[in-house]
């Protein structure tokens, strides 16, 4: 990184699911730069430990040595007090790292946002844990000591149980050798599955049972049960989960679980995010509730989600082609000359207000067929109409 050669820090947001290294990166960065690291937690910290922190880094800088401030789960920060960086941030008396697991673009205030860059950190694959899985292994003091031995099946078990997370791997590993003789090297298969039982009885906002919760949520409200889609809502805001963020998810999964089966699954979900938004808690679980329970239980497709990611991959795949001109708009003289809009159909000027038309490139050959409507609730009348008038490319 030329910064770091350079030795020219800049403010920066570390946006990623949890266990992928904000922290431990936030402070490689500061120690390659050499600046003073503070740090601050965004559960527990407001606008005098941000002050605080803002003197400190004015008496470092009359050192001349940089001060990195480090603020974790940034996202929890009210306006307020995202307010109080913006100077420091802006003159270079700090240099802002925030750790956030929320898209920044809604989380962080946009002028904070804009003095920062942002980088986006994924969850770490199966190899990558393992690598880290043996580096613990042979230099952490305890685990070394003890020489502990783990199959390869187990090490399968703890880098695909953890979604990503070396922290929660890492934790699952010490839990169950807390469970196993010290006099005995061997952890065993029961050792690892009760660690993991242990590790989901709280729910926690900070990520180990973050998006294992999430996603046990989503999933029983695809799978069109309310009961369970309710318990796991209920998990979460006892947890302290903020509302917004589910909603959110129920958003995505109106479009991608729903779609045309019941269209107005989306307006609901979009609404019942403006709610919770001016309502907050503890009314807003009711509102949650109602929209939860009703996305639960109405029909389900996937096929306007799956037909927009085919289409993507078919443009990938094999590019784009010139837009043929009897689709094209015609605005001047010119244009009309050339042929722009010529001979195209006008579809209200025929019967049922459709005519076979080619809206494709001319290029493209054969016309690929992206959607296909289920026979589910409300997108089964969209199945019927586009099979009558599209005879060869829609099912009946």
């Amino acid at each position: 990184m030329q910064s770091v050669k350079q030795n020219l820090p800049f403010s920066l947001i570390l946006w990623g699911p949890p266990g992928t290294g904000k922290t431990t990166l936030a402070r490689i960065l500061s120690k390659e730069y050499g600046a003073e690291f503070l740090e601050l937690s965004a559960v527990s910290s407001g606008v005098t430990q941000i002050r605080q922190a803002i003197t400190s880094a004015k008496e470092m800088r009359q050192i001349q040595k940089s001060t990195i401030l480090f603020i974790d789960e940034i996202h929890r920060f009210s306006k307020s007090q995202q307010d109080a960086l913006l100077h420091a941030v802006e003159d270079g008396t700090i240099f802002l790292i925030g750790a956030t697991t929320e898209n920044p673009s809604f989380e962080v205030i946009s002028p904070l946002l804009s003095r920062c860059r942002v980088m986006k950190l994924s969850a770490f694959t199966h190899n990558e844990l393992g690598k880290i899985l043996d580096r613990a292994l042979i230099q952490d003091l305890v685990l070394s000591r003890r020489a502990i031995d783990i199959s390869p099946e187990l090490r399968e078990v703890l880098t695909g149980s953890c979604g990503g997370d070396a922290r929660k791997m890492l934790n699952t590993l010490e839990l169950a050798i807390s469970f196993h003789p010290e006099d005995s090297p061997v952890i065993t298969a029961h050792d690892v599955q009760e660690a993991l039982q242990q590790k989901h009885v709280i729910y926690d906002r900070a990520g180990d049972y973050h998006y294992d919760t999430v996603s046990a949520f989503i999933k029983s409200v695809r799978g069109s049960d309310p009961d369970a889609a309710l318990y796991w809502l209920a998990v979460m805001l006892e947890g302290g989960e903020k509302p917004e963020f589910i909603a959110r998810r129920l958003i995505i999964l109106a479009s991608e679980d729903i779609g045309n089966a019941e269209p107005y699954a989306l307006m609901l979900a979009t609404s019942c995010m403006q709610a919770v938004h001016l309502v907050g808690m503890p009314e807003s679980a009711i509102i949650l509730g109602q929209v939860t329970t009703y996305l639960a239980s109405v029909p389900k497709s996937n096929a306007a989600c799956s037909a927009i990611q085919s289409a993507q991959g078919y443009v990938r795949e094999h590019g784009t082609d010139a837009v043929p001109l009897h689709l094209r708009n015609a605005p001047t003289g010119l244009m009309k000359n050339m042929g722009y809009g010529k001979q195209y159909q006008y579809p209200h000027s025929h019967e049922n207000h459709f005519v076979e038309e080619r809206y494709f490139p001319d290029e493209l050959k054969p016309v690929p067929s992206f959607y296909q409507p289920t026979g589910e609730g409300r997108e089964k009348f969209l199945r019927d109409r586009l099979s009558f008038l599209w005879k060869t490319r829609f099912k009946p």
